[in-house]
């Protein structure tokens, strides 16, 4: 037993023993490879690393594409692995500056094991480098594709479009809006803002910017949408399909649409739009107005041609240092005048002049630009190729000559549109129209078309249209090279003398309107001439007898505002003639004496002109439509001595005048010779059938009764502008605040109580103005019924109104329609509306602005501000006993959304005026501008920090702001830099 068991142990020692010897070994084995495994590490981690910036290559070379989740793992693992690459190697750098010394040879066994355990981990990693899958996967679509849009900030027409858009596109209630303007106005400029826009970016989870050509289609869209949403569509060819996919991609995504350049109309829903995506939005620009109304958009922006100033800047940054020039600055604006205000052009000629390094090359540049397009300029040609094709997309012919027609006129003037069309009528280029009537409503379609395609714009005046100077100059060469419009242009160029005989004669059309031309010729070959224009020509004092005398196809001759005495008898001669205007030509006494060649004359224009009398003559144009004309006080002259003229005239010439549609006799009101005529005359008056427009004078509401018994026009399609008792002014005021025509206008005057015949004209009137009336106490005495049509009023020097409207006098809403109030030095006017305040009443008001009404002090009864959400301008000047704005008393609980529409409030004159309202409460989400001017007890505004967003100017006096008390310094610090301080 003892023997095996030493046995047993002896074997188990010698196996110990063994183990050991191999177990030290490998140790040395270790230690002696130290060197081998780290060069065999820096093979294997080389390998690696190649093999992952090989892969990371791969994965960057297309950036739409991302590394997959596999890919981003392996990469992540190799980052790892290398910091521990570089910790060994670290670690051994240490030991070779010790040596690995006897003692230290386990260490140098055991470091050289960990080499040998990383390079199989390098290697096991090197060979999962070859991943079984793709290492890239197509990235998801972003939010947003940067278009690195130019800044609007510095050109603010532009700039107020971009800001414009996006407080529609903050309003939850509009989900399209369009952007309408002419080409090269800058509505890509805009679309790009919107879609790099930070804020918008946080509106939206996608904003999908895409450019529908005019030959793109719905299947065209559909890719380029589907591109953006990187959907695979690899395929599908079916439309229906492709909107299902769209739609689907889209559903619970709040994305933004901006489609530029939108030619034609087409079903957004057809793409897989649908309106049901909540708080989703479309955007969509276009040259044409009636393609943004057809595709159906909440709001409508008119993208306006830049500023001069805009212009200017503009320009000077495209140029450059040539600009700085000596010498060229006074050029440089000359030729900013001819790019008419568009950015493209601008762009355009400044690449042009941005090369002319000298002042001789500048003026040699202005010289071409100003004949361009007749003369080629460098880089111009894109832009005449844009406006041409405007003009060649026209549906007719007829709307093409009328559009040309517009050239005649001088660049960028206000054309006024009554003006135009009897121009258009005269032509010919409305012949189909029956009457009048019908000729301007055919006239307004073919404006509103050209509008439309932006080739004319609409003016800043009410009733003018413009021509931009390029388009213009675009027309004056379609017009040259056009067989039957050969266009004579020279107007406001400040000619002397009349242009050669050679000119004339070649011309169908003739302008020379606006220059200081004093003489004609004696004779002039002019046998195609269908229009000619001479008007403004001040200095033109005498026109030769023969002048006329080879013009028998004029249609159109405009002699008004020159210093003509007398019409020469080769007039007569104008057989063709449809239009004769000689208003303002103060020195004509008289027509020709016998008018009867002028057969086919339908406009005859003699208002302002020494023609004091109504001429027997006229009644042998049986053929006239339009007749203008007015009286002075040399009629009573006639009278007195016993001349009949004007009694014959009101029995014998208007009565004749039976195809008559429109009559304006002009009264100065204050002449009471009048009285002797008017009544003769309006009885005539009164049996014209035809008359579609009226404008008269009525000495007092007797003369006015007589017409309203005597005629049925009243009722019918009827416009007029009817002033009723002695007054100061012929003009209508209450226009000025109309942005469109007012078709009825009714101005009653110094009368006294009420009178049926003017509750009767009032309930057919869009504005009426009441001047110094007595005897009532509201205009409700006339008759709320009578007045609710009515959508602007005057009420002036009215001494006993106590109150604009009492709502007492009827059950319903009273001036449902009104949109402007104008209330000036009513002494006794304590309130706007007395009674209450119904449903409906005042729901249209737009504006309201009162003046010098010293008992006033209460401007919004209980129950009335509730209704104002159209409210948009409010002026309150020199009424002393105001002293709030908004009455706490008439105002408990007032929501704090109240007065949602309000942009303007001006407070002039105030003294006791101390709130607009009692605290900040009010949102004021459109208000945009304040006044305040002599309100010394006015010591707070109603503002915070967090409502007025949209506020941009204060205009008031420095030291009444320094004494305002503010609950919190931030809101003045917000509002001061906002301040415009006068002295």
């Amino acid at each position: 037993m003892v023997e095996a068991a030493a046995t047993a142990a002896a074997v188990e020692a010698y196996r110990d023993g063994k183990s050991l010897i191999a177990y030290v070994g490998r140790k040395i084995n270790y230690a002696n490879d130290l060197e081998k495994n780290f060069r065999r590490l820096t093979e294997e981690a080389e390998k690696l690393f190649a093999r992952r910036d090989d892969v990371e290559a791969e994965a960057n070379k297309d950036k739409t594409k991302k590394k997959t989740k596999e890919c981003e793992a392996w990469i992540g693992r190799v980052k790892n692995v290398e910091n521990e690459v570089q910790e060994l190697e670290n670690e051994l750098r240490k030991g070779r500056k010790r040596s690995w010394k006897r003692r230290r040879i386990w260490s140098a066994s055991n470091f050289s094991k960990r080499l040998a355990e990383k390079c199989e981990e390098l290697h096991s990693l090197w060979a999962e480098g070859r991943l079984e899958t793709e290492a890239v996967v197509e990235r998801p679509p972003e939010p947003v594709r940067t278009m690195h849009a130019p800044k609007t900030e510095d050109k603010p027409s532009i700039h107020c479009a971009v800001e414009e858009i996006l407080g529609y596109l903050r309003d939850h209630n509009v989900k399209r809006i369009g952007l309408w303007g002419t080409v090269g106005i800058g509505k890509t400029t805009i679309m790009h803002n919107l879609n790099d826009d930070v804020e918008i970016s946080k509106m939206f989870d996608m904003v999908i910017s895409a450019s529908v050509s005019k030959e793109s289609s719905i299947e065209k869209l559909q890719k380029a949408i589907a591109q953006r949403l990187k959907l695979n569509t690899e395929g599908i060819s079916d439309p229906h399909e492709m909107s299902w996919r769209i739609s689907k991609e889209l559903e619970n995504k709040r994305y933004l649409l901006l489609l530029d350049e939108v030619w034609n109309v087409f079903d957004l829903q057809a793409v897989g739009l649908h309106d049901n995506n909540q708080d989703s939005k479309v955007v969509l620009a276009s040259r044409y107005q009636h393609v943004c109304w057809d595709m159906e958009v909440d709001e409508l922006v008119n993208v306006k041609r830049l500023s001069e100033a805009d212009a200017w800047k503009m320009f000077r940054e495209k140029v450059g240092r040539n600009i700085n020039l000596p010498g060229v600055e006074p050029l440089a604006r000359l030729v900013v005048t001819e790019c008419a205000g568009l950015p493209l052009l601008i762009d355009r000629v400044a690449r042009y002049f941005r090369k002319k390094d000298n002042i001789n090359l500048w003026r040699d540049g202005l010289r071409s630009l100003r004949r361009w397009p007749n003369v080629k300029v460098q880089g111009m040609d894109e832009v005449l190729e844009f406006l041409k094709f405007c003009y060649d997309e026209l549906d007719d012919e007829g709307q093409k000559i009328c559009f040309l027609y517009g050239a005649l006129f001088p660049e960028d003037s206000d054309v006024y549109i009554d003006y135009l069309l009897e121009c258009w009528r005269a032509e010919g280029f409305l012949s189909d129209a029956v009457d009048f009537t019908e000729a301007r409503d055919r006239g307004h379609g073919i404006l509103h078309d050209l509008i439309d395609v932006s080739l004319l714009e609409r003016s800043e005046k009410v009733k003018h249209v413009r021509m931009n100077k390029v388009l213009r100059n675009m027309a004056l060469k379609i017009s040259s090279e056009g067989k039957n419009s050969k266009f004579m242009v020279k107007a406001c160029e400040g000619l002397k003398e009349a242009p050669n005989e050679e000119d004339w004669k070649m011309a169908n059309r003739i302008s020379l309107m606006d220059n200081q031309l004093c003489t004609l010729p004696e004779t002039v070959d002019c046998t195609s001439l269908l229009t000619l224009m001479l008007q403004r020509n001040y200095e033109l004092a005498l026109i030769p007898d023969s002048f006329f005398g080879s013009m028998e196809k004029l249609r159109v001759l405009d002699l008004h505002g020159t210093r003509i005495t007398t019409l020469p008898l080769s007039l007569l001669s104008l057989t063709a003639l449809r239009a004769l205007y000689l208003n303002s030509c103060s020195l004509l006494t008289e027509l020709p004496i016998d008018m009867k060649a002028l057969a086919h004359l339908e406009v005859l224009d003699i208002q302002g002109t020494g023609i004091d009398y109504l001429p027997v003559q006229i009644g042998d144009l049986l053929n006239l439509r339009c007749l203008r004309i007015s009286l002075s006080n040399s009629c009573m002259r006639q009278v007195i001595e016993g001349r009949s003229r004007v009694m014959d005239i009101g029995h014998n010439v208007i009565s004749r005048l039976s195809l008559l549609e429109e009559l304006s006799i002009d009264v100065h009101p204050n002449n009471q010779w009048w009285d002797v005529v008017v009544k003769a005359i309006t009885q005539e008056v009164a049996t014209l059938t035809r008359l579609t427009s009226l404008s008269f004078c009525f000495p007092s509401v007797e003369y006015l009764k007589i017409f309203v018994t005597s005629s049925s026009l009243l009722k019918n399609c009827f416009t007029f502008r009817f002033s009723v008792g002695y007054h100061e002014s012929t003009k209508y005021r209450i226009l000025d605040h109309f942005e469109y025509e007012i078709c009825r206008c009714l101005k009653y005057a110094n009368g006294i109580g009420v009178d049926h015949a003017i509750s009767a004209v009032l309930a057919e009137t869009d504005a009426f103005e009441l001047l110094c009336h007595k005897g009532i106490s509201s205009i409700s005495d006339f008759g709320n019924a009578n007045i609710n049509k009515v959508r602007g009023c005057l009420i002036e020097g009215c001494s006993d109104i106590e109150a604009m409207v009492d709502g007492n006098h009827s059950a319903a809403g009273a001036l449902e329609c009104m949109e402007k109030i104008v209330i000036n030095n009513a002494p006794k006017l304590t309130c706007l509306w007395n009674g209450p305040v119904r449903s409906g009443s005042l729901a249209q008001l737009t504006s309201l602005s009162i003046y010098k009404c010293p008992k006033l002090i209460k401007i919004f009864s209980y129950g009335m501000i509730q209704l104002l959400s159209k409210l948009r301008y409010l002026r309150v000047e020199e009424c002393h006993e105001i002293t709030e704005i908004i009455m706490k008393a008439e105002n408990n609980n007032l929501d704090p959304s109240a007065l949602p529409g309000l942009k303007t409030l001006i407070l002039i004159d105030l003294p006791k005026l101390r709130s607009i309202w009692i605290d900040n409460s009010l949102v004021w989400p459109s208000l945009e501008g304040i006044t305040v001017h002599t309100c010394k007890s006015l010591k707070r505004l109603p503002f915070s920090n967090h409502n007025a967003a949209k506020l941009r100017h204060i205009e008031t006096q420095r030291v009444w702001w320094r004494q305002l008390s503010w609950q919190e310094d931030e809101v003045e610090q917000r509002l001061r830099p906002i301040c415009i301080f006068s002295q």
